[in-house]
């Protein structure tokens, strides 16, 4: 006793490692006195209860062919028990044929497929129990075979679920993990593509991302050549500018505003639809306001004329301190030309900006952005569409990876429940 349990702490201590193609020859090697004789009855029950259905709807076929030569008679004696024998006669086939065979046997298959003849045995007898005293007594022999051949079928599907209960049902778990080990290996299979699907996203988005940097570097090479470059530097310039004068103009912006609102709604503000024009032009782009203003910025002064006027009546309800820095920067323009070096300036860049905007180098190198900011486009919208592959098949890749650890884990479990012995699948 002492012996076999040492032996027995032995081969529960040691541990036999498989990969997942040779734990199958293992395990069926351990499992053949036990496995394979179950696995071959359960192979026989199958075909021996397929034969009795087989033959049951060979019986039902007889039993509609019978009755349906009988309606054609047109004997009134039997033209109604015909019709409910023949009615009855295609249920029961109908039943029969429903019933699905399983090409593959497996506990699971070979319960659901017992389970299925039971519940139409079951049926039938209860149109048998309603039916047949009705049909009597004619269709006698017909009748006969037909409940001969079911009562066989019960014989077959008795015997089949017996051996179910009492004897399949031990080989379950080894059945089973032979199955687990069919998905391992399928998984494995899988896991294997998704990891070429990997790479191939992988190099997919490594030479998009080396595409998109050849793309941006040749725009920035083309941004600082030539005319092209002087363009930017001169809308840079611009921008410069366009900040200043908002700067200078900073304490007008308020007055401006209610100014252009008391024209809108007719409070007298003295502008002329001109002046109300370029007024909106000061507001939205002071720059292009100043550069395009007739010499001298005779508009501005115009409207700071009617402005200062404005400001004096109190007609656009400033705050003392607001009103106290308009009139201080009116003063500045209107009468210490602050605005006349800013004026020079922006008329000298808008035309310099002008005169490359016409130059065919420009227009050339235009073009040539252009189709590189699409093709730049087009990349990007490339990259989205492999990054969101990629992270489909990362995803899959961890479901898989996560359902072999499963899968493993099981087999495992399994072959310790039902062999004490312990297994380690790499």
């Amino acid at each position: 006793m002492a012996s076999a349990q040492f032996l027995l702490g032995m081969l529960l201590s040691e541990t036999l490692r498989f990969t997942s193609e040779s734990i199958r020859s293992w395990l069926e090697h351990q499992t053949r006195s036990t496995f394979v004789p179950t696995h071959a009855k359960a192979e026989k029950l199958r075909d021996e209860l397929k034969n009795e259905l087989d033959n049951l709807a060979e019986t039902c076929k007889s039993l509609a062919e019978n009755s349906a030569k009988e309606i054609e008679k047109r004997n009134t004696k039997t033209y109604r028990r015909a019709r409910a024998m023949n009615k009855l006669a295609r249920l029961f086939l109908e039943r029969t044929q429903q019933i699905k065979v399983p090409d593959k046997v497996y506990y699971d298959s070979f319960r659901d497929f017992a389970q299925k003849t039971q519940e139409a045995i079951a049926v039938t007898e209860v149109d048998i129990r309603n039916w047949f005293p009705m049909i009597s007594p004619f269709f006698i022999i017909d009748r006969r075979k037909f409940q001969l051949a079911l009562e066989r079928t019960k014989e077959s599907l008795k015997e089949a679920s017996n051996f179910l209960a009492k004897e399949y049902i031990k080989t379950k778990t080894m059945e089973e993990t032979f199955q687990l080990i069919d998905r391992l290996q399928a998984l494995q299979q899988q896991l294997a593509a998704s990891k070429d699907q990997k790479t191939r996203t992988q190099n997919d988005e490594t030479q998009i991302e080396r595409q998109i940097a050849e793309t941006q570097q040749k725009i920035t090479d083309l941004q600082s050549k030539g005319s092209l470059n002087q363009l930017n530097q001169t809308n840079a310039g611009i921008q410069a500018l366009n900040d200043e004068l908002k700067h200078v103009l900073s304490h007008l912006q308020k007055p401006f505003i209610k100014l252009e609102a008391l024209s809108i709604h007719g409070g007298g503000s003295g502008l002329t639809p001109d002046e109300l024009k370029k007024l909106d032009q000061y507001l939205a782009n002071p720059f292009e306001a100043l550069a395009t203003d007739e010499p001298d910025y005779v508009l501005l002064r115009q409207i700071l004329q009617k402005l200062e006027k404005a400001l004096a009546e109190d007609k656009l309800k400033l705050k003392p301190e607001k009103t106290r820095k308009a009139e201080q920067t009116l003063d500045n323009v209107l009468n210490k030309n602050t605005l006349a070096g800013l004026y020079q300036k922006c008329r000298e860049t808008r035309s310099r900006k002008n005169q490359l905007l016409a130059s065919l180098e420009i227009s050339e190198s235009k073009k040539e952005m252009a189709t590189y900011r699409e093709r730049l486009e087009e990349l990007e919208r490339k990259k989205k569409v492999i990054e969101s592959e990629k992270s489909t098949i990362e995803q899959a890749y961890v479901k898989v990876s996560e359902d072999i650890q499963h899968s493993k884990s099981e087999i495992e479990k399994n072959i310790l429940g039902f062999l004490n012995r312990r297994v380690h699948i790499e």
